[in-house]
């Protein structure tokens, strides 16, 4: 009959934590990435913080959160780069044939990359601290940040892992991970929305990351706004991708 649902979820999820405990150096990607655009911009970039329409009370909180979520986002995707590899060396084979419920491997990797995420966004967020950044939210807020970042990394890891289960190869990386630096990309990043020009301030309003990366930036100030879209738009986004990676391991399943 082969493993169920959640027995194979939990065993691929433990199978790659202990990858991350034998190796911790497959962590660092997701967070060294993440930490040097956090340098870089709060560094580099703080006087935009002091225009007189900025509108944000401090300039490192309001980068912090955007490089929170791109580290949630990067822990998403490099773990469903581990799918790929197992896909690419015949590995996963072995997998499909152990469990009825293969959309448990799936699962199992989300499942990975969430503790990942949260490891990530703990370690950001000290460092963030300790930088000075003001946290001015209530444990509650702040709790509702890192939520909607784990929403993000469950995102970002059912979208790579479509792709890696359509193109089977880690040849793939650059298209698992390459669109999920536009989309953050062409969210306000360095300014708040109403301060963006032209196209970019257009395409932010239809980015869904544009209101997760608000209602984020409001938890931590302690002054919370668009928290229902903010969290219909990560839901939503889970959903559309979760049938995009049900999709994906149909493709997968029918070259086993």
């Amino acid at each position: 009959m082969g493993a169920g649902f959640w027995s194979t979820a939990r065993a691929i999820a433990g199978r790659h934590l202990s990858k991350l405990r034998k190796n911790p150096a497959l962590f660092m990607p997701a967070l060294i990435l993440p930490l040097c655009f956090f340098v870089a911009f709060a560094g580099g970039l703080s006087k935009v913080g002091e225009t007189p329409d900025f509108g944000y009370p401090d300039y490192t909180g309001f980068v912090f959160v955007f490089v929170l979520l791109m580290g949630a986002a990067f822990c998403g995707v490099f773990t469903a780069f581990a799918l790929a590899e197992d896909l690419e060396t015949g590995f996963a084979r072995r997998l499909f044939l152990s469990t009825r419920q293969r959309m448990g491997i799936v699962a199992g990797f989300c499942l990975a990359a969430l503790v990942q995420a949260v490891v990530n966004g703990l370690v950001l967020f000290g460092i963030g601290v300790v930088a000075g950044m003001d946290v001015s939210g209530s444990v509650v807020e702040i709790l509702g940040m890192f939520a909607l970042a784990l929403g993000v990394n469950v995102a970002a890891a059912l979208f790579a892992a479509g792709v890696a289960l359509r193109l089977q190869s880690a040849q793939a990386a650059p298209l698992m991970i390459m669109p999920i630096f536009v989309v953050l990309f062409l969210a306000p990043v360095y300014t708040p929305r109403d301060l963006l020009k032209g196209w970019l301030h257009t395409a932010a309003g239809f980015n869904p990351l544009t209101a997760v990366i608000e209602a984020g930036r409001g938890f931590l100030a302690g002054q919370p706004e668009s928290v229902a879209l903010a969290f219909g738009a990560a839901l939503g986004l889970v959903v559309v991708l979760s049938l995009w990676a049900v999709r994906g391991m149909h493709k997968a399943e029918s070259t086993v």
